[in-house]
């Protein structure tokens, strides 16, 4: 009998961090605060690549122990806007589904780092919940699986959940938002991309922040995907220190539409606890996206947006290339040249 390969464990402690070179035992102590108040783990997929920009976005930092006044423990409004447990609902044609706590990897500028890792899945009793609801607010035409991350459950849960939401008749699609294609792409499994290949449209948003992220496993993971017939978007956070660079960007979005994704949402970082170091200004990212247009094609191109903190939702904050003047109006190209344009 063939034995079955095994898979390489997730670092979670600090000490297999520093015995794989991410972190450094005289840090241990400092290191130490930051995991009690901030949960640890990266996949033995991202611990193994060499990109400092990759490994950085999961090792601890002593940085995160800087609360700034501004930071919340719930950026986005989760809980402001969660009808019943496990769901948010606050636009009106779509609700977010938060199919479990757990991730594969807990990026530390995460904005739900105060929530991760402290329950699993979302019980049957609460999914019953979320269903009753669903079926009460026919509005709701699409559902976002989220998390934690919605691919760390089976593909037979996974697959339960769906046949329940497509049975409801009133839904358009199923959106998932997942790290799992690259960060763990063993995940990404056949049996996966059956489940999703369904009458009910099935889209994933797959998260990725460097070029480097996308190893041969992910390509693969991301073609299985493909060829069950799920349309993949992204979404990026725009990081200082790790991507908030054009050259980095434009890579980045380059490599993604080699592999069919396209570059769908480039996020503003949330206010989340201890994540300062991280962010820049909206001025900053607004002139990084400005160099990228004009060099790349309008399919590489994100929308840049901010979700505006206590839940009000997301709102596009990218380039100003117009501005009154007059009857007119002043347009800049991609050069920075200025024109003149009228109305009728």
């Amino acid at each position: 009998m063939t034995a079955r390969p095994t898979t390489p464990a997730a670092l979670t402690s600090l000490e297999a961090m520093e015995r794989a070179g991410l972190t450094d035992p005289a840090d241990r102590a400092m290191l130490a605060q930051v995991a009690e108040s901030f949960r640890v783990r990266i996949s033995p997929a991202m611990a193994g690549t060499a990109a400092e920009g990759v490994r950085a976005q999961f090792r601890p930092d002593a940085r995160e122990l800087q609360i700034r006044p501004e930071e919340l423990a719930d950026p986005i409004g989760d809980d402001a806007h969660r009808p019943v447990p496990g769901l948010t609902h606050r636009y009106p044609d779509r609700a977010i589904l938060h199919a479990t706590q757990a991730c594969e990897v807990y990026c530390r500028f995460c904005f739900r780092r105060e929530t991760v890792g402290s329950a699993g899945a979302l019980s049957e009793a609460e999914f019953r919940q979320v269903l009753d609801y669903l079926r009460a607010t026919p509005a709701v035409r699409e559902v976002i699986f989220t998390g934690g991350d919605p691919l760390v459950l089976s593909a037979r849960r996974l697959g339960g959940m769906l046949d329940r939401l497509q049975a409801l008749g009133t839904l358009d699609l199923v959106r998932f938002h997942s790290r799992v294609p690259v960060v763990a792409p063993e995940r990404v499994t056949e049996a996966l991309a059956g489940v999703l290949d369904r009458a009910l449209p099935v889209w994933m948003v797959v998260h990725v922040n460097h070029p480097e992220e996308i190893t041969e496993a992910a390509a693969a993971a991301l073609r299985r995907l493909t060829r069950a017939g799920v349309p993949l978007l992204s979404q990026t956070v725009l990081l200082r220190g790790i991507n908030a660079d054009p050259e980095v960007l434009e890579a980045l979005f380059r490599k993604l539409l080699r592999h069919r994704v396209k570059p769908y949402y480039l996020h503003h970082p949330d206010l989340a606890k201890g994540t300062g170091h991280f962010r820049l200004t909206l001025e900053e990212g607004q002139a990084i996206l400005a160099a990228l247009r004009g060099r790349l094609t309008g399919i590489a191109q994100p929308t840049y947006v901010l979700d505006i903190p206590g839940g009000h939702g997301k709102v596009p904050v990218g380039p100003v290339w117009l501005r009154r003047a007059g009857e007119g109006w002043i347009v800049t190209d991609p050069q920075g040249s200025e024109h003149p344009y009228r109305d009728l």
